[in-house]
């Protein structure tokens, strides 16, 4: 799919920093890259990687330190503050304190590119923020006091604003951070289905990296070194590029499932067999105990999951069934402490 796509932002040779004092700090070095229309990419990396320098650069808040960001086919230099509104949606992390405005009135704030910050709004205008307001299907909460909304309901506020901006591209940073997780992943699926739904070209960066995995056509993965490695999710993890993300223990990438896993360490081992799903629920359970049932073929302790029946065996002593996981794990715990 990323092949039938058009570039809409090119990075060339971009570095990336910020002014101290009198010295220019440079965070991300020799940057060569596209992000295409259609398609949500999803900008992951460690606390201090500099994703938000990166995202700042794009947005024009930042000057390049070297290189250019060329936007449909002009440097971004060349553009004048108010064709870049018009080109450019942007929603920041910030927890924004209006109060006593309501969201259709919010949303119609993305209209200044159009009317000027004091602009009356007309028909057409009003129509666009009630097409905005639809698309992220707040049209429910449009009379309501932005104080009054939860966070994932004034974050849709806040994406329906850049909507009604209707810029071919919008940035957002963090647009998931303070977001409970059914907030988080309806977030990130609204944005997936914009992309889908409008063609505009959507960047962001998240510490979600479990949901950007799932959702994002396209991460771009900056490392402890600044490096940034860009593909669909699928191609970095075939590259060994997602295994390598984490070198701290304890972490690791599981390629089946596609997904970072906590490792594990086992002090003791058991067998087990049944039926799915009970049996992986098991498994699970055994694993936070420290204890192996995934490469153990033979054990003096064996476990039978299957239907809804769990069942110990323990070499000498009669089977015992339970109704439980939590008191299997008891009654092994028992079994292998006399073991």
């Amino acid at each position: 799919m990323n092949g039938m796509k058009q570039p809409t932002i090119e990075i060339k040779s971009l570095s990336t920093g910020y002014r101290v004092k009198n010295n220019i700090a440079v965070v991300t070095r020799e940057i060569d890259a596209a992000i295409c229309s259609g398609e949500l990419t999803c900008l992951l990396g460690p606390n201090g990687a500099g994703k938000s320098t990166l995202l700042r650069t794009l947005s024009a808040f930042l000057p390049p330190v070297k290189g250019d960001v060329v936007i449909l086919g002009r440097s971004i230099s060349d553009y004048s503050d108010k064709e870049l509104s018009r080109l450019i949606g942007v929603v920041l992390t910030e927890r924004n304190d209006l109060r006593n405005m309501s969201v259709e009135e919010l949303v119609g704030l993305g209209r200044s590119p159009y009317t000027g910050f004091w602009g009356s709004l007309n028909n057409q205008d009003r129509e666009i923020v009630a097409e905005a307001i639809e698309m992220v299907g707040i049209t429910a909460l449009k009379d309501r006091m932005i104080q009054t909304l939860s966070d994932g309901e004034r974050q849709k506020a806040m994406i329906a604003k850049a909507l009604a901006q209707q810029t071919p591209i919008i940035l957002l940073d963090e647009p998931t951070a303070f977001l409970d997780f059914p907030s988080k992943v309806e977030i990130m699926q609204l944005l997936h289905r914009l992309t889908r739904s409008t063609d505009k070209t959507i960047f962001l960066s998240t510490h979600d990296l479990e949901l950007a995995l799932q959702i994002a056509d396209i991460i771009w993965l900056m490392a402890h070194d600044k490096e940034i490695s860009i593909g669909t999710p699928e191609d970095l993890a075939i590259q060994g590029t997602l295994g390598n993300f984490f070198t701290r223990k304890g972490i690791r990438f599981d390629m089946q499932s596609g997904l970072f896993c906590i490792e594990n360490e086992y002090t003791r081992q058991v067998s087990l067999k049944g039926d799915e799903p009970l049996r992986s629920l098991v498994a699970k359970a055994l694993r936070r105990n420290g204890i192996n049932s995934e490469t153990a073929t033979k054990s003096d302790i064996e476990i039978e999951a299957s239907g809804d029946r769990l069942i110990l065996k323990t070499k000498g002593k009669s089977p015992a069934e339970f109704s439980s996981i939590s008191a299997l794990l008891e009654a092994l715990k028992v079994q292998l402490a006399v073991v």
